[in-house]
């Protein structure tokens, strides 16, 4: 068998085995590279509310909490308060509400798991451990090898030696380039 038919099958059947991993650490580092623009694990929605203050004084953290979520219809929800001040944070099941005292001005702050992207980014940050530490350095290894396979796929004008040679070298400048700016800028 030729080298260059083993070069290509190695090539092919990696290219194919590793396709899903590909999927997985593509859409999620693209994720984690904006997550300074939103949240890819979770959905933050905040929502300004009006509630009734209570017509007498309530002391008590939770009582006065429970005043609060009954009126939002959240009162099942209630995990923990406290109390700062003029305002009071009432801890509920995926999220929180700050409730100014004086004046029933509310801020309902709910959490929700993002999903597809919760589940890749937990894979991507390696939070499994285990076997997976093992699958993903397999992948990390057929990476290197499909980069290396790939560039003798091709022959001629296209191939190693001519366009390719300028295509390879620019994707090896370039990251350098950007990595002595960062640390250097």
């Amino acid at each position: 068998m030729k080298i260059r038919k083993i070069n290509r099958a190695v090539h092919r059947d990696l290219g194919y085995f590793f396709f899903g991993m590909c999927i997985i650490y593509g859409v999620s580092g693209i994720a984690l590279n904006h997550r300074h623009q939103w949240n890819p694990n979770y959905i933050i929605t905040q929502k300004s509310i009006q509630l009734a203050p209570p017509h007498e004084e309530i002391t008590d953290n939770r009582e006065l909490a429970m005043h609060f979520l009954e009126q939002m219809e959240r009162e099942g929800e209630f995990r923990t308060s406290l109390r700062s001040g003029d305002n009071l944070r009432i801890f509920i099941t995926h999220g929180n509400v700050t409730v100014n005292l004086s004046s029933g001005s509310a801020e309902l702050e709910t959490v929700r798991p993002r999903p597809v992207f919760r589940e890749m980014n937990f894979l991507h940050y390696n939070t499994p451990k285990k076997l997976w530490t093992w699958f993903s350095d397999m992948y990390a290894g057929g990476l290197i090898i499909l980069a290396f396979t790939g560039l003798f796929i091709l022959r001629g004008k296209n191939g190693i030696t001519r366009r390719g040679a300028w295509l390879t070298g620019a994707g090896i400048i370039i990251p350098l380039v950007l990595l002595f700016y960062y640390l250097n800028g």
